[in-house]
């Protein structure tokens, strides 16, 4: 059974994570399938230096493990779930986003 410091210190480092677009923009890179430091990089369109830094705090979080490959690293998401996590969280903001529009937000000026 988890704590509440261990629930508080796993939605921190989850938080932390999800903190920087391009950190969630590598979760959901990775969400989709392992991948290697040059090939993220190109993809994203930033810096393998960049990259790098964003990875290790990544890994720092609990969030990505680097799985070596002879001369190569392919980094992956720690646990499938955190795939399944990041669709859920996303699907309840944009439905919460979705539900706070209002019908006349226009013309009121609200929203």
């Amino acid at each position: 059974m988890l704590t509440l410091a261990t629930d508080l210190d796993a939605l921190t480092r989850f938080g932390r994570a999800l903190a920087d677009p391009i950190r969630c923009r590598i979760l959901l890179t990775l969400r989709d399938a392992p991948a290697y430091p040059a090939d993220l990089a190109d993809a994203l369109g930033i810096s393998r230096t960049r990259l790098s830094n964003h990875l290790a705090c990544l890994r720092d979080c609990g969030l990505v493990v680097a799985a070596p490959e002879g001369r190569r690293t392919r980094y992956e998401l720690a646990d499938p779930r955190l795939g399944h996590a990041l669709d859920d969280l996303r699907t309840a903001v944009v439905a919460v986003a979705a539900d706070r529009i209002c019908p006349d937000a226009a013309e009121k000026g609200c929203c």
